[in-house]
């Protein structure tokens, strides 16, 4: 292993399967590594008592994961528990429930069958900051792990735990209003062919939702494949076919979630954050009237937050990085416009589904569509560009670049902004223009990627 490549991104460990990083023998190390770390040890140094839970999504990467990051664990003597596949939220949720002393999710989230992915857990369910992350990578590339080599009764054991899901349904289904139900309310659920096609539709089920469950047939290959919350036309186009209130369409570990309304139009997570927070607002429950969000999130939901008595404050991009700052400020909302949802009083991490019950549940209390609950937030025209780059140099170096941000940030004035940066997971640079006029923007965008991919692509 080379100690130059930086294993963690944004969002955990994630890549080709297969190839370095997401290799079997990466996840090994990983597992040793994060046992050492996480360890209780006994008055003789050794190891003992570590409990670990492993959930994975539906890719065929996954079994080949699973084994070697539960070996890598057992190597080090944890207990390992197994549970399947299971949404990210879900292994967030199991986490916390044991009392285990990590959680390890298997899954590339969004990205297509080839890629799979690590993220970890501390005991709180929660996501593991980056110092965390540099003191595993350090362990990794160190002979510090060959101290510690147990034999007989103190290698760990693996076990699966078979009502993982059944556990996960009810918690779900716990945080949406007792005194409520689903009863006459149409649903499309687009699966995505990810780690929630048992649950999810078990829980709208239950609720008493009427549920026309699509792209809930996984195999392997074809998780996110045209489906879930990057493609969400599908579910739209079913949203008319059976006439329903709502579209639900979540990603491959579901964790997020975008809607469709009753007209078969695209609900974004900026929309679904200003619907909650609004409601939230209005009903005194939103801790210090403050939504935390990411710079990619929309204008328009600062305005009409702000318009509501509220305060919108941003973090770095990515679910975890919101997490952190929620914890820190004692706040309970947060999420992206990617559909990433964090609701603090109930779960740690984004959670598609829990995310549509909210919404579902702000419809039955006030008794308008979704159609009209969108209408609270203008939103105002954005452009992304992706461009894919072969390194991943501080544009700072580039003064081409520089002068082409500049050139757009002086056109906007203050009634537009730009933001460029790097993919944490992926070789992009995403290029963010948001303004008045869309074919202004449209233009500025992609003159400014045009002037990247010439420079790093």
């Amino acid at each position: 292993m080379s100690q130059n490549n930086k294993l963690f991104g944004t969002d955990g460990i994630r890549g080709i399967a297969n190839q370095y990083p997401v290799t079997s023998e990466m996840a090994m190390a990983i597992g040793r590594a994060t046992a050492y770390l996480f360890c209780k040890k006994d008055n003789r140094g050794l190891l003992k008592n570590t409990k670990v839970v492993i959930g994975k999504d539906t890719r065929r990467s996954g079994y080949m994961l699973e084994n070697a990051l539960s070996a890598g664990f057992c190597s080090m003597g944890a207990k390992v528990y197994l549970v399947g596949p299971l949404p990210t939220p879900g292994i967030a949720f199991i986490t916390r429930s044991m009392r285990a002393d990590a959680g390890v999710i298997i899954s590339a989230s969004h990205n297509p069958y080839q890629y799979n992915g690590i993220k970890i857990f501390d005991r709180n369910g929660c996501k593991l900051p980056d110092s965390i992350e540099r003191e595993i990578e350090q362990v990794m590339y160190s002979d510090e792990l060959d101290k510690y080599r147990p034999t007989m009764e103190a290698i760990g054991t693996a076990k699966r735990i078979e009502d993982a899901s059944g556990r996960y349904i009810v918690f779900v289904k716990d945080t949406f209003p007792q005194e409520q139900t689903l009863e006459g309310i149409r649903i499309v659920l687009d699966c995505a062919n990810g780690a929630a096609y048992k649950v999810a539709p078990i829980i709208f089920e239950e609720l008493g939702a009427e549920v026309f469950t699509i792209h809930n047939s996984p195999n392997g290959e074809n998780i996110n494949d045209q489906c879930g919350a990057v493609f969400p036309q599908s579910m739209c186009k079913a949203v008319h076919e059976h006439r329903a209130e709502m579209g639900i369409s979540l990603d491959g570990d579901a964790d997020r979630c975008i809607l469709s309304d009753e007209n078969g139009e695209v609900v974004d997570g900026d929309q679904i954050m200003a619907i909650c927070a609004l409601h939230m607002l209005s009903q005194g429950t939103l801790n210090k009237k403050t939504l935390v969000t990411t710079a990619m999130s929309n204008m328009g939901l600062t305005v009409a937050i702000k318009n509501a008595g509220g305060k919108v404050i941003h973090s770095q991009v990515g679910d975890r990085y919101i997490v952190e700052t929620m914890r820190q400020e004692n706040l309970n909302l947060g999420g992206e416009q990617s559909g990433h949802l964090v609701f603090l009083d109930h779960n740690t991490t984004g959670d598609g589904m829990m995310a549509a019950l909210k919404i579902l549940s702000i419809m039955k209390t006030t008794g308008k569509k979704l159609s009209e609950l969108k209408q609270q937030m203008t939103q105002y025209p954005q452009v992304l560009e992706n461009v894919i780059v072969k390194q991943k140099d501080s544009f700072e170096q580039f003064p081409k670049i520089i002068n082409s941000i500049k050139k757009v940030e002086a056109a906007l004035g203050e009634k537009g902004r730009v933001l460029v940066r790097y993919s944490g997971t992926e070789p992009l640079a995403r290029v963010m223009v948001e303004g008045e006029d869309y074919l202004k923007i449209k233009e500025y965008a992609l003159d400014i990627a045009q002037t990247i991919r010439a420079q790093l692509g």
